[in-house]
């Protein structure tokens, strides 16, 4: 294998374009067929005229609070899958909760692109720290990575010092992970004596790589690339390497995928260069998600890739459309704070604040009580409703600005 993958990757962009749309109708058809809540949702188009971007611009944008809502009127898919994914294969719940199965194949969630992109090759040993408890972070790249054929350590999330000791008996060059999980492993293998310099590529998400961290893991000797992944959709889009080794500018969308950009609320696509939320329709057959927006916002790169994938760039992570925010690798929502309030009627109002300390991300969640309140039976309900661990303090009403802000996401990405 040469520097892409397959000639997928350097095709000319007009025949990307002519092949996703000469598919989509026969796509959405069949899938519709498949999947009767995506049949619903579609009602009354004609799956024929989709067969341009302003076309399928027309169509409804899904988004997570109606996704849940299809979940709930008819668990636990709400007719969104197909009935051939139910069998020998995976399901996953992410917070909300949603319900999401495996897809078909040996790299259902495309994350083969995202390491081969990042230097990783076949015959590399990737020791895989994203977790495998409930959500599908652990797996998407168990998958992508086996299906490269790495020699993959499911080390999973937690257990530091036996991770350590694990990865300097295996000498893995790859590490996949939380951006921030890294830092830990290196800094408890200092403290123990133990040699981590095996560690020469990483492929992180989950959370923000600050520039100041993936300069201090370069300083130690790794190379970390990025890639933008959702458990709904897999990999979205990734970092890729340069001539030098080092990341290119923005992510290269992956192959398979059709992304819009939309003005955040609404399905309208924005005009170049301007920031949006990211909409994606892929072509799985098991989950098909037609305009699914991610509530996540970027803007297009319009110039090619110098490393000479064709599709379009994201620009990255630029913020969130909504007021979901991802702490620690998982997504917070502001229906998890109601939850929590409703769990203490003596709080009036409250604001969950996520902060960095140092290198790793800590929330605190404020409130104000009227009632007899204790701040550490709050504390057990955030971390029983958001599955994080957090701080919880008592303030004065005033303290707590009336911005309809529930979380106020504080952390500095440009550091």
């Amino acid at each position: 294998m040469g520097e892409h993958l397959d000639n997928l990757e350097t095709q000319p962009p007009a025949a990307r374009e002519e092949a996703h749309f000469a598919a989509l109708p026969d796509f959405l058809r069949e899938a519709a067929e498949g999947a009767p809540g995506l049949a619903k949702w579609l009602s009354g188009f004609h799956f024929d005229e989709i067969n341009n971007r302003k076309a399928l611009a027309r169509l409804p944008v899904l988004r997570k609070p109606e996704l849940m809502e299809f979940q709930a009127a008819e668990p636990p898919f709400g007719g969104f899958v197909h009935p051939k994914a139910l069998t020998h294969g995976r399901v996953f719940m992410s917070p909300g909760p949603v319900w999401e199965p495996q897809g078909f194949g040996p790299d259902p969630w495309g994350a083969t692109r995202a390491l081969y992109a990042a230097g990783v090759r076949a015959g590399d040993i990737l020791h895989n720290a994203f977790s495998y408890h409930m959500t599908p972070g652990g797996f998407l790249l168990d998958e992508g990575g086996r299906a490269l054929g790495c020699l993959v350590f499911p080390a999973g999330v937690g257990n530091t010092d036996t991770q350590v000791e694990a990865a300097a008996a295996l000498r893995p060059k790859v590490y996949s992970g939380t951006p921030d999980y890294l830092k830990v492993m290196l800094d408890r293998a200092s403290e123990l004596g133990k040699d981590l310099s095996s560690f020469k590529l990483a492929l992180v998400s989950g959370g923000a790589l600050f520039p100041s961290l993936r300069q201090e893991y370069l300083e130690r000797g790794v190379n970390v690339f990025q890639c933008y992944a959702t458990a709904d959709l897999g990999i979205i889009a990734y970092e890729t390497a340069g001539a030098d080794g080092l990341p290119n500018p923005g992510m290269v969308v992956n192959e398979g995928l059709i992304v819009e950009i939309v003005r955040p609320g609404t399905g309208d696509p924005v005009g170049a260069d301007e920031v949006g939320e990211v909409v994606v329709t892929s072509f799985s057959t098991a989950y098909p998600l037609v305009r699914f927006g991610t509530g996540d916002l970027s803007a297009f790169i319009d110039e090619p890739s110098p490393c000479g994938r064709t599709n379009r760039r994201l620009k990255g992570w630029m913020g969130r459309a909504d007021q979901r925010t991802k702490i620690k690798g998982m997504f917070v929502d502001p229906k998890q704070v109601a939850e929590i309030v409703k769990r203490h009627p003596g709080i009036d109002r409250a604001r969950l604040v996520v902060r960095r300390d140092g290198e790793q991300d800590t929330m605190s969640l404020l409130i104000s009580a009227g009632g007899n309140v204790a701040a550490r039976d709050v504390e057990a309900s955030l971390r029983d409703v958001t599955k994080l661990g957090g701080t919880v303090s008592i303030v004065e009403a005033e303290a707590l600005p009336n911005d309809g802000k529930v979380i106020a996401d504080e952390r500095d990405y440009a550091k």
